[in-house]
């Protein structure tokens, strides 16, 4: 088995975490509306898109329910429509601004399967292409994004606008 090494996370999984009880960062997110600040790049009905702020590669999503939510069952069924047809639009824009290869999509339920945020699913859309994991992460302790994350943003979320919706597939 080959192991994906992503040591620049460090940051994130040794930093503060909000164990107040309170709203998870992603319901703060989802009520908060400077997008901008945020990464959110795009807005929908019952589920928001947003960047990861750690990401393990350049374009890293998530794509979040409003309502937090820490098991898939808790969805109700228009937010697990939501969930996965705005996982489809993301693929979708992904491809026209990035060209990645290929996709690692998923969720990470509970503590033991690596949620970073595990009071609050979402679900990651991460684009790849052949040979992006090379030397610097994995041995140079740093991740190479070749574009800023404000940059990018204001790219994907140019396109999911451009991209539109329709009767068949709204946004």
């Amino acid at each position: 088995m080959e192991h994906l090494h992503a040591p620049w996370r460090i940051d994130y999984i040794l930093g503060p975490k909000d164990s107040s009880g309170e709203a998870s960062v992603f319901t703060r997110i989802g009520q908060s509306n400077d997008d901008v600040a945020n990464l959110v790049v795009h807005r929908d009905k019952t589920c928001y898109v947003v960047m990861n702020r750690y990401p393990y590669n350049g374009g890293h999503l998530m794509v979040v329910p409003y309502r937090q939510a820490a098991e898939l069952e808790a969805l109700d069924h228009q937010e697990m429509v939501d969930l996965m047809r705005l996982s489809k639009r993301c693929i979708a824009v992904l491809r026209k601004v990035m060209q990645p290869q290929g996709f690692n999509i998923g969720l990470n339920l509970g503590q033991v399967a690596g949620a970073g945020i595990r009071e609050h699913l979402h679900l990651h859309v991460v684009p790849r292409w052949n040979g992006d994991t090379n030397f610097m992460p994995v041995l140079g302790n740093t991740a190479v994004l070749p574009e800023a994350l404000e940059a990018l943003a204001q790219r994907l979320r140019d396109c999911f606008a451009e991209m539109g919706c329709s009767d068949s597939d709204p946004c």
